[in-house]
């Protein structure tokens, strides 16, 4: 049978979710901004979901911002914040998503000052490094995830959240990979802007949220209807935002059932690991996701392992989804230290709620018969 280990590229579609998505992809299909009642009950639908999108993240359903993913919401924080802004400085983690560097770099050609914040061998902030950075000039905005999608290297927010704001900056943390895995308590956080999506969580793809506190200053990417609070034009997705809804209502509720049976697997492959000769797991010491590995083993590329793996019917990736097939090595592995050929075999294991000890072990006997026919 097929072994799906890339659940934090993307999640299967969780069937309880598909039945709550159901009845919106046929049945009440007003415009959520129409005020007949064919308009009334989608609203209903489209606030009911923010309610649960908000419980999941500790936050109130009013800084609930309504996107198309992790991407749109980071490029809204980042870009919607330093077009409000006066001070032109952006810091941002090495470690970060695509989304978060690539968003940056365009504020960089556009005459931002941008800076990288260090991380170290274990992908977490330097902190000294960072305080003296936060010292050195007036600051717009830093970001810093609250969960690696490559490592599962979990950082600091809510330390991240005093010093940024005792510079007098705004602070967006990326949760997309951390929501329904650890958590999450965005009043709590630190976090000015939080990330999310739903198809990390067992909910639609192509949906996703921002998080925005009150009071926090946004020039929106999408002008339109004036949907969002103003900040994200565009006639809502229903049905996604439903599924999300529902995606999220039930990681929050199978929480911390979750989190044990991934930690417990996520236990079984780091001890099968340790025992397969040429094999490092990386920041392997730090707070990490309960189900997110990478490693890589001495002797391979970890696109031709990914790839002989495929073969035997094992899905993995070589790092994040959003800048795989590039021939690049990983930058999350470069910015913690890595040399660039280690950093080019690293495989990353991303476990799911219904994953299974037998296909832990399935993948680890593969990975020795693997290593044996290379070394043969």
């Amino acid at each position: 049978m097929p072994i799906y280990f890339d659940h934090n590229a993307t999640t299967p579609l969780e069937p309880r979710v598909l039945e709550a998505m159901q009845p919106y992809l046929t049945g009440p299909y007003g415009n959520p901004s129409s005020v007949h009642r064919y308009g009334r009950a989608a609203r209903d639908a489209v606030e009911a979901a923010r309610a649960q999108v908000a419980a999941l993240a500790g936050a109130q359903a009013g800084e609930v911002v309504w996107t198309s993913g992790g991407t749109e919401s980071n490029n809204l924080a980042l870009k919607g914040a330093t077009a409000a802004a006066a001070a032109t400085r952006v810091l941002y983690g090495a470690t970060e998503h695509p989304s978060v560097l690539e968003s940056a770099e365009s504020l960089a050609a556009r005459g931002w000052q941008v800076e990288t914040i260090a991380v170290g061998a274990d992908g977490l902030v330097d902190w000294p490094a960072f305080a003296a950075q936060l010292a050195r000039a007036p600051l717009c905005i830093a970001a810093l995830m609250a969960a690696n999608n490559e490592t599962g290297v979990i950082q600091d927010v809510a330390r991240a959240g005093a010093l940024v704001h005792g510079a007098g900056a705004l602070l967006l943390s990326d949760a997309v990979q951390a929501a329904g895995k650890i958590p999450l308590d965005f009043a709590a956080s630190g976090a000015d802007l939080m990330s999310l999506s739903a198809h990390k969580l067992y909910g639609p793809k192509g949906v996703g949220a921002l998080l925005v506190k009150a009071g926090v200053e946004l020039v929106p990417l999408l002008h339109g209807g004036g949907q969002e609070h103003g900040l994200r034009g565009g006639t809502e997705n229903v049905a996604a935002i439903v599924g999300f809804g529902a995606a999220a209502e039930l990681a929050q509720q199978e929480l911390e059932a979750r989190a044990e049976t991934l930690l417990a697997l996520r236990r079984r492959l780091e001890a099968g690991l340790a025992a397969l000769p040429g094999a490092a797991i990386f920041a392997r010491d730090a707070a990490r996701l309960p189900n997110t590995v990478q490693f890589g083993l001495r002797g391979w590329e970890g696109e031709a392992l990914l790839m002989a793996l495929d073969r035997r019917g094992i899905a993995v990736s070589s790092g994040s989804a959003c800048s795989s097939g590039k021939g690049q090595p990983s930058h999350v592995l470069l910015g913690m230290g890595l040399p660039r050929d280690v950093a080019f075999g690293a495989i990353r294991v991303s476990l799911g709620k219904d994953n299974t000890a037998a296909e832990v072990d399935r993948f680890l006997a593969v990975l020795g018969e693997l290593r044996l026919a290379a070394a043969a």
